[in-house]
């Protein structure tokens, strides 16, 4: 019988279908003083986060900059340190999880030739120095493979990405912004790596360039079957790519559904306030926008309660006071929000 685990909702889940799964992860930054650097205070940058990512499954991460999309996404990569918490990263079905967050160097090395990063900024993640052909091989030399090989699997790469092998001479400084992407994604697929975090891999990219970009992706998910953490602001982008959508706030998860049912059916009113940003097609069309007063919450100084309270119109007493559960509404639904069963908030399709 194969092994299972509970979460919350009491729903069982086959293990052998989680590649990655986090654990009331947290990440805090100290607030130091004087001299002495006496430390009178924290940001909570990643606040308790726990979600798991299936295999061949991308798992789209959204919310306001700052919120912590990116520190959750490099502390699973461990980038940066955690603070506490786990990364169980399931190598083999066969074997228990390995904790990323306990390994050694040398552990660590290992475990990242099954792991890879896509960065926001295509003009600062290349080195300005390094032709296309030593930035993309260089993951291949680092782990040892055939020098004889090296340029027909780099050439093999950048065929795959859409760019030319004749290009390989080339320095960054003579791309595009798409083209110099294409050689960030290059790279990360050098190693065949099982698990992906893509941050904010299009925004930094015309429109045009990132619909080639997110149709790359999804033609290498169907061929080399990688498992994606998609991190993004733009929740059309989310849309298109993603299997399942989680909304973070001030570090903290608030929701987390499968992509078509939160998006027709949110059922936090975060999740509804961002999603009557996105445009709608038709010509003459108006967006019934929701405009939250107030400022994002200061994560140095969360509010007592439901750290949305301030800026949420559907507030009561309790939202000020208690700090609400994570809890499984529908099936595979998470939200956490007091009034979460009883609200109707407006999907994307109703707008």
């Amino acid at each position: 019988m194969p092994e299972t685990i509970i979460p919350a909702n009491g729903h069982f889940i086959n293990k052998g279908e989680i590649l990655l799964e986090v654990k009331n992860l947290k990440k805090y930054y100290p607030i130091e003083k004087g001299f002495m650097h006496k430390k009178i205070g924290e940001v909570k940058a990643v606040d308790d986060v726990s979600i798991y990512i299936n295999r061949n499954e991308t798992l789209g991460l959204v919310g306001e900059s700052g919120c912590g999309k990116t520190t959750l996404g490099r502390c699973i990569m461990r980038a940066i340190e955690a603070t506490s918490g786990e990364v169980l990263f399931h190598m083999d079905e066969e074997k228990p999880p390995v904790d990323i967050l306990k390994l050694d160097k040398n552990e660590l090395l290992e475990i990242r030739r099954n792991m890879a990063i896509i960065f926001q900024n295509p003009y600062s993640s290349l080195d300005p120095r390094m032709t296309v052909l030593d930035i993309v091989s260089e993951p291949l030399r680092l782990n040892g493979y055939p020098r004889d090989r090296l340029v027909d699997k780099v050439k093999e790469l950048v065929d795959m990405v859409g760019l030319e092998s004749k290009f390989l001479n080339r320095y960054p400084h003579a791309f595009s912004g798409g083209q110099r992407q294409r050689i960030g994604i290059a790279r990360s697929l050098a190693l065949e790596p099982r698990f992906i975090v893509a941050d904010e891999a299009v925004s930094a990219l015309d429109v045009s360039i990132q619909a080639q970009i997110l149709n790359l992706l999804q033609d290498l998910k169907e061929t080399m079957k990688p498992t994606f953490l998609f991190i993004a602001h733009d929740l059309s982008v989310i849309e298109h790519v993603s299997d399942r959508v989680g909304v973070m706030y001030v570090g903290r998860l608030v929701e987390l559904a499968p992509t078509e049912e939160i998006y027709l059916k949110p059922r936090h009113p975060y999740t509804e306030a961002l999603l009557s940003a996105i445009p709608r097609p038709e010509p003459g069309a108006k967006n019934n926008r929701i405009l939250l007063p107030g400022e994002v919450a200061n994560a140095a100084d969360l509010p007592s309660g439901c750290c949305f309270h301030p800026r949420c119109r559907y507030c009561q007493d309790q939202c000020k006071e208690d700090t609400p559960l994570w809890q499984e509404i529908s099936f595979g639904h998470y939200v956490s929000c007091h009034r979460a069963k009883e609200l109707e908030l407006q999907g994307v399709m109703e707008a």
